[in-house]
């Protein structure tokens, strides 16, 4: 049974949280790369790596995630978040691998009042949010054999994110304002990769039983990006000041989405996963840190 799991991105927030926990499961054969190990925009270069490499599945953890970045470099956040999937899939579709691969939900335009499902369509609002979705599309021209997860507000002790930087300037600064008009699940890396984990084990251990399509994982419930500062900040013990403000007081190059909280029944049901609540999961986080 082959169990050999390529992981690209590696030295992202997920990569590094599937790296972290592939130390359990020493029946998986995990293959971590980044850019300097792999380009995943050349066809070649996967191709010859897959062959070489054999993996069973692919999770594809690699994506240009700078939201406002990617209004002024649309060539690479296309060539990242829409082509690479594509090659990815051509060669997974040549080795008969499946692939897993991280999408977001900003490929919604936020103007729900509901918990987003799988089938509300989708509509971005930047480019950032439509590579992502054009990466999706790309996907399902390819083959079927694939697991898409869109997730929300990432966060991590790795990497560039929200909690961190709120972190970081709360210890810097008197005051600081924050948006509390966008609303979303944060979501802990670690626990979208034992999400992940749990859909490979079922996927290699039952070939036939997997449920192949998309899915929305975030941790339960929502909040403005006020209100997760402030969660942070007690927790912490940071005594900075928040001065929740609108968006429109907070202009930025790219547009958000004003809500995109993902309804995650779908994930639960298939898959027989637990979800914790974003709080619990932001103090798991913030202890594992010290």
């Amino acid at each position: 049974m082959n169990s050999k799991i390529l992981v690209t991105g590696g030295n992202g927030q997920l990569g590094n949280e599937l790296r972290r926990l592939c130390k359990n499961y020493p029946g998986l054969e995990f293959i971590f790369t980044d850019v300097d190990m792999l380009d995943i925009t050349n066809p070649d270069a996967v191709s010859v790596f897959m062959e070489a490499s054999k993996p069973a599945i692919v999770v594809n953890c690699a994506a240009f995630t700078d939201v406002d970045g990617a209004e002024d470099d649309v060539k690479n956040a296309r060539k990242i978040n829409a082509l690479a999937p594509q090659v990815l899939a051509a060669a997974c579709a040549m080795q008969n691998s499946f692939l897993i691969h991280i999408s977001t939900d900003y490929v919604f335009d936020g103007n729900s009042s509901v918990p987003y499902n799988e089938e509300d369509s989708t509509n971005p609002i930047s480019v950032y949010g439509s590579s992502k979705l054009e990466g999706e599309e790309k996907i399902k021209t390819v083959f079927d054999d694939y697991v898409i997860i869109r997730t929300s507000w990432m966060y991590s002790e790795f990497g560039h994110n929200f909690m961190r930087k709120m972190i970081s300037l709360g210890k810097e600064r008197d005051e600081l304002k924050v948006v509390n008009d966008q609303f979303g699940s944060p979501t802990y890396a670690r626990d979208l990769a034992n999400c992940i984990i749990d859909i490979i084990i079922k996927s290699i251990l039952n070939p036939q039983a997997y449920l192949p399509g998309i899915y929305h994982y975030a941790n339960q419930g929502s909040c403005s990006w006020y209100e997760f500062a402030k969660e942070i900040f007690e927790i912490e013990g940071i005594k900075c000041k928040l001065i929740p403000i609108s968006s429109a007081e907070y202009p930025t190059k790219a547009k958000r989405p004003p809500y995109s909280v993902l309804n995650t029944t779908r994930v639960r049901e298939a898959f027989g996963i637990g979800i914790p609540n974003w709080r619990d999961s932001l103090k798991e986080c913030l202890s594992t840190k010290r």
